[in-house]
């Protein structure tokens, strides 16, 4: 996953001062998430040996939950809001002396996710742009970082649903502006806000942010099980309804080859009631 970059190399991070100071493990790493990065944390401190609690909005996917229990993390519940989950991971954080690992403000979690970017202009070095799902912005930021000190040609697009369009809002008036009410999308890993340490990056790195409706979100996921066969969650969706959408075919026609990051593949399957109410076929 590649959530497991930016939570192994927070933990692994955390493990090096420990041991440069002198002292053991740290006694846990507490962290908020809506369920990917929860997981990713989950599994970093279980190879560590590390204890870690995970606050999670009740409302994620319990395909999420059950995979952060999974790896042996202890699963809190929070109301479905960025105020809840912080008040409650600063209350775990008290409780048990741990050490909070921010799932998208962490400087260690935005340089692992960075990586990303690196793999692709290996893999892929003609690409002329990729398009990034945004939520608290960890990940586009550890990626437009990376792209744009390596290949500052290449264009770096934030995707994001118009029904939680902090970061747009944030890039049209120049200043951070989070979502005011917890947001309504099917694409749920994308429901916090971009916070002070990625906007910044966001603001100055990221060419553009493209805005697509939950329809659009559906029928780019869809799209992708059928024609692709990868089984991708609604966010990863968020990427690819952005390159199919008409907002994109603004973009100039030097840029002909365009990664999109397909950031997440947990899908509660047994909630998919969206799909008989989605009309026609995707395209």
């Amino acid at each position: 996953s590649f959530q497991l970059r930016g939570a192994l190399n927070a933990v692994r991070s955390l493990v090096e001062e420990s041991e440069r100071a002198g002292g053991g493990l740290p006694r846990a790493v507490v962290t908020h998430s809506s369920g990917n990065h929860g997981q990713a944390l989950a599994c970093a401190a279980q190879a560590e040996g590390i204890p870690a609690y995970v606050v999670v909005p009740w409302t994620a996917p319990r395909c999420k939950q059950a995979a952060i229990r999974a790896y042996g993390a202890t699963l809190v519940p929070c109301e479905p809001s960025d105020k809840s989950r912080a008040e409650m991971a600063a209350r775990v954080v008290q409780e048990t002396g741990g050490v909070m690992v921010h799932p998208n403000q962490e400087l260690a979690v935005i340089a692992g996710q960075g990586t990303i970017a690196l793999e692709v202009l290996e893999q892929a070095p003609e690409v002329n742009a990729v398009v990034v799902p945004v939520g608290g912005g960890g990940m586009i930021a550890g990626i437009a970082v990376a792209i744009k000190a390596l290949r500052p040609d290449v264009k770096v697009f934030a995707a994001e649903p118009r029904n939680a369009d902090d970061c747009y809002q944030s890039k049209v008036r120049g200043e951070l502006t989070p979502n005011l009410h917890p947001p309504d999308t099917i694409a749920d890993a994308v429901k916090t806000s971009i916070g002070p340490n990625t906007w910044p990056i966001i603001r100055d790195l990221v060419d553009d942010v493209l805005t697509v409706s939950e329809e659009e979100i559906k029928r780019a996921t869809r799209l992708v099980w059928e024609r692709m066969k990868l089984l991708i969650e609604p966010t990863a969706g968020v990427g690819v309804a952005a390159v199919l959408s008409e907002q994109f075919q603004a973009v100039p026609r030097d840029v002909e080859n365009v990664c999109v990051v397909l950031c997440g593949g947990n899908v509660d399957l047994s909630s998919l009631t969206w799909l008989t109410d989605l009309s026609g076929k995707a395209e």
